[in-house]
């Protein structure tokens, strides 16, 4: 409770009732816990004097006298809350219509409340309730919302909605500009590209539905117990025991499972995979049999049977079931390019309506007006062009063959086309440690008995004092059979200390060879299809045998104490085997078994030695969660400071002898507190918590995880290219903070900021205080300390935490790094990219902007869940240098160019317009219109996907030349106008130039002015491309061929004879010339003075 107490300064006593009131105010609308949905503390009206607000960096003094001087933070704006119109205005009412559509949502599809249930064995009939359909359906639509949804989702953008309201008022007479297909061809065509991609993921998505719908499980196995894989449901590729219900295990026959009155009492649907609790009841045995079940009861939708074959009872279907309860819909992650685009198309409109209105009033408001102003409105439509989003979205899909067929990053696939550009504008790269930055391969490196310490190179002593136990072992059981054989007499002092080191490293090896959940697994050497045959074809020699676990910790324990001679042979639901180094086969009966949680931290195994009927109770866990456990000593800590400091990671690990009466009395409790319904697992961790006490400290065990090739070149260049890197692990602190340095996350020579930890907050406020004074250093801070200062002072640790150039979090929940996400993207606006290769990854990888999954020894689920997915965190550095940039940059230019193909030919209407007394006439019509967004000028303006400002090896080698993009500079609305003004120039040079040049005839001025525009449009692409490709050239000459060849089929709109004629050719090159050549000029010019960072790195 004394953490919960507010501190406050000494204030009178009506100040403090005024804070205590505006504070009530305040907790009452925040809600519990610091993840809640509640609205910002930084945007409240007042500023209330509670801890929550006062400035950081006071000294402790500071809480009994606020009159002392201290510096401040930048404080958080407090934004004034609008009230009535203006609220409505400016969002209230996309607000309430947000609101009053989830309310109708809500109300449509309201969920079924979920219950316990009861299934009964073989007897459908007595269920009480209906449950969901035993079918998992990821679908968008259904046969009958298809087209309409696709609709909705189209014409919700302003882009696409805009052109079908001028394409539907062509059908008004009065407003009829040209024919139909000019503006129902491009949009028709839009709509078509689109709803074709939609059906193709649509198919893709049924597909996956079925197959996973066809899959079934079959029958029990013998043994009455499976193991399973499951990859796809929590990312953790090694295998896990999966066990029978023991009393079904007796029928004589599987089919007997029909007749017995039994049924199965289970909680209500969760989401938590790793839990459940039920209990099997079979009422028709006397006395009836009452059998908890458990996790390693159940089989979980979406895992696969690896070994073993299973009959089951379905206990949860369709919706219910843990994969589909688990699994969250991604958000739709939309670029910032994409966004920026949307905002220069608002300018685009609004400067279309402005041009119209100038139309209007410079014709005086004569006759119908508003008719006259809707013409010009679609007279000027082409501001807006219809073919960005069409050319945009080509330009995405290239880039994302473009990567994937990338030689140097084999294996990566481009699953989220719609954002490649991303790529080349991150500032914060959140990522994953093991199997991301390590490999999640363990090797066994250090073994510590507190006196005396095992490395790689001293691991044969080890197997000599094996040797030597068990040959003592061995004597003494020889000599206390042979009655004639007296006892030998003990030797020397110095024989003492080995024998005595001898057994307790005989007993540390022995403990970690049986605290633990690993099988061996034998591969039949003939077809695997018969579980008969394959018993007898197991092959039992040592090359055949595998260990599998649920982590790779485990396994490399195991492998470990088969290299010094103690080695694991077989293990089932009761019992294990040891072979010595003699060759001796050592059996010990399973009593208990206590698997590993998150919760505790530890685990445990209870064994019977069959030998000497001696009953032992081994554990081994985390130093957070041993340390009170075992008896007092006064090395432990150190060395597992010590150990994390070298990168290893560290168990400890002890045993308590235990006698039968001991053994049977925690049976009892056990057994009882297993069968509660209510609160199980607390009651269990209670019983078991009763034998953790007073454990006797045998060994300290130290695991490698190794560095993933070229990690720290990788991470270096990322820094040079002005990224920050967040490490966020659910590792110990101390290994996090030694793989952050030797990945060279955090330089050596750079100062480390371990934020102590805090459990209040005045704890949180006197840390932040000591860490803001702190200038240019990592931070590292555990997942609990990070959750009282969001708690409490948000906006501040975040700003301080941005400030540094490398943050380490450790002992993260996958809650904690998606909230870590949300955080920067909501106080930096910048662009966040997550990298991870496990389950546990998947919601940071979702949240983050730009998500890249690599595909590791945790499975697929983060590859899957990703934008991105790669095989090689290396591969992160071209990624982002290369394709990055290209796609960034592409995507500026051909969007800016697409827009200026539009503003060039509204310019010339709007000189049209003017010279011809403001008549609302169209100066192109028919299929000149559509040539020209399409086969014209098409081909050239796309060719600039293949444009490249620096080659690849030059964005590699100096990674410094990322920094600009982040900058946006590319695509701002600086370029923008630069494009509008280059546009306005070269449209009005084109139609002046035409009108002046004109003979007699109108069809002259039209097919000067085409021309020439074609022309001017092909010699701009060639004044912005920066690398020429072969295509490129390709691209010019088939729009100028298609161009030259269709005038002659254009007699609509050309006199083929002037068009023939000299006076036509040198007419158009002049009008041509004068468009372009002033900006060639001026580009050659700004090149010489003031080139581009990346042009001195070229020369």
């Amino acid at each position: 409770m004394a953490d919960q107490i507010p501190l406050y300064p000494v204030r009178s006593a009506a100040a403090v009732a005024a804070a205590n009131r505006k504070r009530a105010a305040y907790f009452s609308s925040a809600g519990p816990g610091p993840g809640a949905d509640r609205p910002s503390r930084y945007q409240l009206e007042d500023e209330s004097a509670h801890l929550d607000e006062m400035p950081l960096m006071m000294s402790e003094e500071g809480f009994e006298n606020d009159e002392s001087d201290y510096h401040t933070l930048p404080r958080a704006r407090i934004t004034r809350r609008k009230r009535g119109l203006e609220w409505f205005v400016c969002g209230g009412w996309k607000f309430l219509c947000t609101s009053c559509c989830d309310w109708l949502i809500n109300i449509c599809q309201r969920k079924r409340e979920l219950k316990a249930r009861t299934v009964w064995l073989g007897c459908p009939e007595k269920c009480e309730e209906k449950h969901p359909r035993n079918s998992i359906k990821n679908q968008k639509y259904n046969i009958f919302t298809f087209i309409p949804g696709v609709l909705y989702e189209q014409f919700k953008f302003f882009l696409n909605l805009y052109f079908l309201i001028v394409s539907c008022s062509q059908f008004v007479p009065a407003l009829k500009i040209g024919y139909l297909y000019t503006y129902w061809a491009p949009l028709g065509f839009v709509l078509a590209v689109t709803i074709m991609r939609e059906a193709v993921d649509e198919f893709r998505r049924f597909q996956r539905d079925k197959e996973v719908n066809s899959q079934l499980y079959s029958k029990l196995t013998v043994r009455g117990s499976c193991f399973i894989r499951t990859d796809q449901l929590d990312g953790e590729t090694d295998w896990k025991l999966k066990v029978a219900v023991s009393c079904t295990q007796r029928l004589p026959a599987l089919g007997d499972l029909f007749s017995i009155n039994a049924y199965v009492y289970a909680q209500k649907p969760q989401l938590d995979i790793h839990s459940f609790e039920g209990t099997f009841t079979r009422e028709d045995s006397d006395p009836p049999v009452h059998e908890s079940l458990s996790i390693e009861n159940t089989l979980w939708a979406s895992t696969v049977v690896a070994s073993g074959t299973v009959i089951g009872v379905v206990i949860y279907t369709g919706k219910e079931t843990r994969s589909v309860m688990n699994t969250s819909n991604p958000k739709n992650k939309v670029g910032l390019l994409d966004l920026e685009l949307n905002q220069l198309t608002k300018a685009l409109f609004l400067a279309l309506v402005a041009l119209s209105v100038v139309m209007v009033t410079l014709q005086g408001f004569a006759g119908p007006w508003y008719r006259s102003l809707f013409r010009f409105l679609l007279l000027f439509s082409y501001i807006i062009p219809i073919s960005l989003r069409v050319n945009l979205d080509m330009g995405k899909a290239a880039y994302g063959w473009m990567i994937m067929r990338d030689e140097h990053i084999p294996g990566t696939v481009v699953r989220t086309s719609t954002i490649p550009e991303e790529l080349g504008r991150l500032v914060y790269l959140l990522t994953d440690k093991t199997g991301t930055l390590t490999q999640n391969e363990m090797v066994f490196k250090r073994l510590h008995l507190g006196t005396v310490s095992y490395g790689t190179d001293t691991m044969d002593e080890i197997q000599n004092h094996l040797v030597n136990a068990y040959t003592q072992t061995q004597c003494q059981a020889g000599g206390s059979s042979a009655a004639s054989t007296p006892p030998r007499k003990a030797p020397s002092s110095a024989p003492k200390v080995r024998r005595s080191v001898s057994s307790r490293v005989h007993e540390a090896v022995k403990a970690v060879a049986l605290c633990h959940n690993v099988t061996p697994v034998y591969e039949a050497r003939g077809a695997a299809g018969e579980t008969e045959v394959a018993e007898a074809d197991q092959d039992f020699s040592d090359d055949n045998r595998t260990y599998q676990a649920s982590s790779p910790d485990e396994v490399a324990l195991v492998q470990w104490t088969e290299s010094v001679g103690l080695t694991l042979v077989s293990r089932d639901l009761t019992s294990m085997q040891l072979r010595t180094p003699g060759g001796q086969i050592l059996t010990y009966c399973i009593l208990q078994t206590f698997p590993f949680t998150s919760e505790s931290k530890r685990m445990g195994v209870i064994v019977r030695d069959e030998s000497t009927a001696e009953i032992t109770f081994y554990m081994k866990g985390a130093d957070v969660a041993m340390a009170s456990i075992v008896q007092y000593n006064d090395w432990l800590e150190e060395e597992c400071g010590n150990m994390a400091r070298e990168g290893l990671r560290t168990l400890v690990v002890a045993k308590r002898a235990l006698t039968e009466e001991q053994y049977q009395d925690f049976e009892s409790r056990y057994n009882q507190a297993k069968l509660s319904l209510h609160d199980r697992t607390l009651k269990v961790a209670a019983v078991v918590e009763s034998l953790e006490r007073e454990m006797e400290l045998l060994c300290l065990t130290g695991v490698e995880d190794q560095l993933q090739a070229d990690v720290r070149p990788t991470l270096e260049m990322l820094r040079n290219a002005g990224i920050k890197i967040w490490m966020l692990t659910g590792d110990k602190l101390e290994t996090a903070t030694c793989i952050a340095k030797s990945s060279h996350l955090v330089s050596r020579t750079q100062d480390t900021h371990v934020f102590r930890p805090v459990t209040s907050r005045g704890e949180a406020h006197l840390e932040l205080n000591a860490f803001r004074r702190k200038h240019d250093c990592a931070l590292v801070i555990s997942g609990d300390s990070l959750e009282v200062c969001l708690k409490y002072y948000e906006h501040e640790f975040v700003e301080l935490a941005c400030q540094c150039p490398a943050v380490v979090c450790c002992r993260c929940s996958p809650t904690q790094k998606a909230h870590i996400v949300k955080l920067l993207q909501q106080h930096t606006g910048r662009r966040t990219c997550a990298i991870g290769d496990g389950g546990n990854d998947v919601s940071m990888i979702q949240a983050a902007d730009c998500g890249i999954g690599i595909e590791g020894k945790e499975g697929r689920q983060a590859s899957l869940a990703a934008d991105f997915s790669i095989t090689r965190f290396k591969h992160v550095g071209r990624l982002l240098m290369v394709h990055g940039r290209s796609s960034y940059k592409r995507s500026a230019a051909l969007g800016q160019f697409v827009m200026h193909r539009g503003l060039i030919i509204s310019t010339m209407q709007a000189v049209f317009s003017s010279v011809f007394y403001f008549a609302s006439v169209p100066l192109y019509q028919g299929f000149l219109m559509v040539g020209y967004a399409t086969v014209y000028t098409m081909f050239p303006v796309f060719s600039l996907v293949l444009d490249q400002d620096v080659k690849p090896e030059m964005a590699m080698l100096y990674p410094e030349l990322y920094k600009d993009l982040t900058k946006g500079r590319s695509l701002s609305f600086k370029t923008f106008l630069v494009w509008v003004l280059i546009s306005i120039y070269q449209g009005g040079i084109l139609m002046f130039g035409a009108l002046v040049l004109f003979e007699s005839e109108f069809v002259h001025v039209v097919a000067i002015s085409f021309t020439a525009l074609v022309l001017t449009e092909l010699l701009m692409v060639a004044l912005t491309v920066r690398t020429w490709h072969w295509l490129m050239v390709v691209a010019q000459l088939l729009s100028l061929g298609c161009y030259v060849a269709s005038l002659a089929f254009l007699n609509e709109y050309f006199d083929v004879a002037f068009i023939t004629t000299v006076t036509f050719v040198w007419k158009v090159s002049a009008i041509t010339v004068v468009s372009c050549l002033p900006l060639y000029v001026l580009k050659y010019l700004k090149r010489k003075l003031s080139p581009p960072s990346y042009s001195k790195l070229s020369s």
